[in-house]
């Protein structure tokens, strides 16, 4: 595999941790979210309140599945672990790497959830999404690394090693 693609929940630092991880392994950076943007022309909140989470869906779908990367790392959005032909693509393209972080430090280092494009159903809690969510984490990852209580390079670091025991990338 010659990309990695890094899923997570929305604050597990998949932007953050993907732009140095690509510093460091010589690799460009995509954030899968800034795609959508720049292809719909809003931004991800707009999106969703005009189209609705299904409407988002679809989208984040058709954008995550066209993702044709060499030598890359992909930050996607929290929510493309719902699609499955996304999925599919892109653990055939890369190495899908779960950003792994409880559900107490997301809590603490998220602010406004609607503002970032987090997609909810109604009376659906954070705690709830989290549950929801960490079993296609975890169905669709190669590699899982736990990123709680790690800074940025040591994220970095914990990629690199997880990578290279198990899934190694070709640099």
């Amino acid at each position: 595999m010659n990309n990695i693609t890094l899923i997570g929940m929305p604050g597990a630092g998949k932007s953050t941790v993907g732009i140095v991880l690509a510093k460091v392994l010589g690799f460009d950076f995509v954030d899968s979210d800034l795609l959508i943007q720049k292809a719909e022309g809003k931004l991800l909140w707009q999106i969703i309140e005009e189209q609705g989470s299904d409407g988002f869906a679809r989208i984040e779908e058709r954008i995550n599945s066209s993702i044709d990367v060499t030598r890359t790392v992909i930050a996607t959005g929290g929510s493309v672990v719902y699609s499955e032909a996304a999925m599919k693509h892109l653990r055939e393209i890369s190495t899908v790497v779960y950003l792994k972080v409880a559900c107490r430090t997301l809590a603490r280092r998220l602010g406004d959830l609607t503002r970032r494009g987090v997609t909810f159903r109604p009376g659906q809690t954070l705690q709830d999404l989290y549950a929801e969510r960490i079993p296609l984490y975890e169905k669709y990852a190669h590699v899982t690394v736990s990123l709680d209580h790690c800074d940025v390079q040591n994220a970095v670091r914990q990629i690199e090693l997880a990578l290279n025991q198990g899934n190694p990338v070709h640099r």
